[in-house]
């Protein structure tokens, strides 16, 4: 059975959200810190902070390619924008965190500057944010073929 998509569209951003019962400190490093991130998405090497490059591996990915990441903001543990790609499809990136009684709350958004290819990209999205949850909840990753064609109807609908 495949997962439900959550993803919305709003406007020029594509807007997906999880819940965790943990404090957002502990949230904050498994987005930040290199060990934690290659759980589900991959490792980094670098120097992070504002205006620096670090060099990202996608390890969910074929081939297992590293590319250059800038970090656009960071002020723990609420907020972190990053950015990758050329100027003219850059992919703009924000993770915003927000902690209420014990759960923290993710708020991962998109700037988009097309909505070109969302069938694609909200998929992937909605994947790795799952093997987010999987790797913090110790349970198997999840299989992108999960996600991927079933929910580009989904995200192409918003368009």
């Amino acid at each position: 059975m495949s997962p439900t998509p959550t993803g919305r569209l709003f406007g020029g951003d594509l807007v997906l959200t999880r819940s965790f019962r943990a404090p957002i400190d502990d949230v904050w490093a498994s987005l930040t810190e290199p060990d934690r991130t290659a759980r589900w998405f991959g490792p980094w090497e670098g120097d992070a902070g504002p205006g620096r490059t670090i060099k990202v591996q996608m390890i969910q990915e074929e081939g297992k390619p590293w590319f250059d990441m800038t970090v656009d903001a960071c002020e723990p543990p609420a907020r972190l924008a990053v950015s990758a790609g050329e100027e003219d499809g850059r992919w703009h990136l924000e993770m915003v965190l927000t902690e209420t009684a014990g759960v923290t709350e993710l708020r991962f958004t998109q700037h988009l500057t097309s909505t070109d290819g969302i069938g694609e990209v909200g998929p992937g999205w909605e994947f790795y944010l799952d093997a987010l949850v999987a790797s913090r909840d110790g349970t198997p990753m999840p299989s992108f073929d999960d996600y991927y064609p079933s929910m580009k109807e989904h995200f192409e609908a918003q368009r």
